[in-house]
């Protein structure tokens, strides 16, 4: 800057100072609905509406029944930096209450007309103050307050045109409301629009709010999260893998009532969903963090959408772990029976000596032995009929593909393949977890050609992939041996295994494999191990296989987020064949 044009420095006008804090606060609409919400929240409010015109552009109106505002304290509601929530610097640092910077209003009004009508419940009448006007005004009101704002922006005309249209507006402004009602469920909250409601919602419980506001998908996907260490606690709920979407449209997450944007939770849950999940799909969840106020700062950013954890760490494990805990429950209990009155005369569940293979099914060798933790179950073990058996017993096999099962509900259709690598792949993270992966010696060593990248990965990463159950060493100077595979693998094609693991130590950094990138790493065993397509098994087999997934976390979907199996009511195979009409 030129010397000779320097501008002294001056404090600001409060009248300035208010415009810099309203374009911080308030961008659209829906940020002046946030804010109002809050103090409504804060003033212990069970109703809350609000009115909007032209998408909030034209007019905002939030009335609640809370505490409201005693007279002589109305004007300092518009005051910059007057609030009744803290007053020291202790109770910034553990802030409880959803609004703390008593600038919202003052900076609103800077930008708008704003009204303020408020009674109190010792006070026969309200009273109303007015920005830009002096005095206080009586006026007819019910207990609780009721604020107006009118013409947003119209005193700084530019940022108008920053708005979009009035719907969309309009839609901003409803997605603050239901992240408020998901928060708080005990309150009832109502919006309408150009004097049409667009959403009421009655005070409920927190599962039915949830259920309210989520797409209609999760409630049959949503897996229960909940965990409680005293300091800190995460409850909630978590969509299933498979019922994931393409936009992240669908994800709560809330400290202390607060809802936020915060990289760590977010993280968190992303990092909790990452041998289930892939690619960009974005799972759907709402969570709900409480936590002691002191061991969090939510004076962040004016928004107040931000927050920062005084040991960030802890809770993303915390959190991470928790989600980790709801999906690994897998296939759920199947509720009592819902058969159809039509059917009640009909053969509905085969004993295993009543199973027929349809032709289809031929002994394989060695596949009971892939599922080496738990062996085939004979006849008399599944024809217990209180055994706890939600995948119900097979009944065929189908395009050497898919298992067919009968169960309570009805038919069972799962991918044995997508089933059995995420068996192998659960087995083979509890040995690594262990520190090695059991190894089953060759009785003839396997010796093949390999690339001079290959037998360099090999012969420096030796210790890494003993860990991994390999036995590889050096035959010739084009050749590698492979003496030894792990035993959960046995039957693989060694050398095509030893090829990819080779391929993906390299490409995932060689020692830093097993820390940043051990689930890629262990699906790639994994799929090496689960039985191939076009193979025929056997009733027993098929069975086994059924018994492992209900004894398997996640089994509900394979290690790329594709569903192992899906359940067909005897309802909606009557719907197939137009039973009952």
């Amino acid at each position: 800057m030129n010397a000779t044009l320097r501008r002294a420095i001056r404090p600001l006008a409060d009248a300035l100072i208010n415009q810099i804090a309203a374009g911080e606060v308030v961008e659209r609409p829906a940020s002046v609905v946030k804010e109002l919400l809050e103090n409504s929240l804060d003033a212990g409010a069970t109703q809350i509406d609000v009115k909007l015109e032209a998408g909030g552009i034209k007019r905002i109106m939030v009335a609640d029944n809370g505490a409201g505002i005693p007279r002589e304290e109305l004007p300092l509601a518009l005051t910059r930096h007057a609030t009744s929530k803290i007053a020291s610097l202790e109770e910034l640092e553990g802030v409880e209450s959803l609004g703390f910077r008593g600038e919202a209003l003052a900076s609103i009004a800077s930008v708008a007309d704003v009204a303020i009508t408020s009674r109190v419940a010792d006070s026969d009448s309200a009273f109303c103050v007015r920005s830009g006007a002096d005095g206080i005004e009586p006026a007819a009101g019910s207990i609780g307050t009721r604020i107006e704002v009118a013409d947003l922006f119209h005193k700084t005309p530019a940022r108008r045109k920053f708005l979009r249209s009035e719907a969309t507006e309009l839609a901003h402004c409803v997605t603050q409301v239901e992240r408020a009602a998901a928060a708080h469920s005990s309150v009832a909250f109502t919006v309408t629009h150009e004097g049409r409601t667009v959403l009421a919602l009655p005070a409920q419980a927190p599962r039915e709010r949830a259920l309210r506001l989520m797409p209609d998908e999760f409630a049959a996907a949503r897996r229960e999260v909940e965990q409680d260490a005293g300091a800190v606690r995460v409850h909630g709920w978590a969509g299933a893998p498979t019922a994931s979407r393409a936009r992240a449209d669908a994800q709560y997450f809330f400290v202390n009532g607060r809802f936020v944007r915060d990289k760590v939770l977010t993280h968190a849950v992303r990092a909790a969903y990452a041998d289930v999940l892939h690619g960009a799909s974005q799972p759907m969840y709402c969570l709900y963090l409480t936590i002691d106020p002191k061991r969090v700062d939510v004076n962040v950013h004016p928004t107040k959408i931000e927050v920062r954890f005084r040991d960030s760490s802890s809770v993303h494990q915390f959190v991470m772990h928790a989600v980790q805990a709801a999906l690994a429950q897998s296939v759920q209990p199947l509720p009592p029976s819902t058969i159809q009155p039509q059917m009640t005369d009909t053969a509905y569940r085969l004993t295993p000596t009543q199973q027929t293979s349809f032709g289809v099914a031929q002994t394989v060798a060695n596949y009971l032995a892939l599922l080496a933790e738990r062996p085939a179950p004979s006849a008399s073990d599944t024809n217990d009929e209180s055994a706890d058996v939600p995948l119900g017993f097979a009944v065929a096999q189908l395009s050497g593909i898919y298992i067919l099962a009968q169960n309570e509900r009805g038919l069972v259709i799962v991918d044995m393949h997508a089933a059995h690598e995420r068996i192998v792949y659960e087995k083979l993270k509890r040995q690594l977890d262990q520190r090695r992966i059991p190894q089953q010696r060759l009785l003839i060593p396997q010796v093949f050609t390999a690339s001079a990248v290959e037998i360099a990965t090999a012969g420096e990463h030796g210790e890494l992939l003993e860990q991994l159950g390999l036995d590889v060493s050096l035959a010739s100077p084009t050749q590698v041996a492979l003496r030894g595979v792990p035993a959960l693998l046995s039957q693989a094609d060694g050398a095509q295994l030893t090829r990819d693991v080779l391929r993906d130590v390299r490409e995932y950094g060689g020692s830093r494999v097993l820390t940043e990138h051990r689930n890629e790493l262990l699906s790639t065993l994994a799929c090496h191990g689960a039985v191939r397509a076009n193979r025929r098994l056997t009733i027993d087999e098929m069975n086994a296989l059924l018994r492992e997934m209900e004894a398997t976390e996640r089994a509900d979907q394979c290690n790329h987020g594709r569903p192992t199996w899906v359940q067909l009511a005897v309802g909606d195979l009557d719907k197939l064949f137009l039973r009952g009409r």
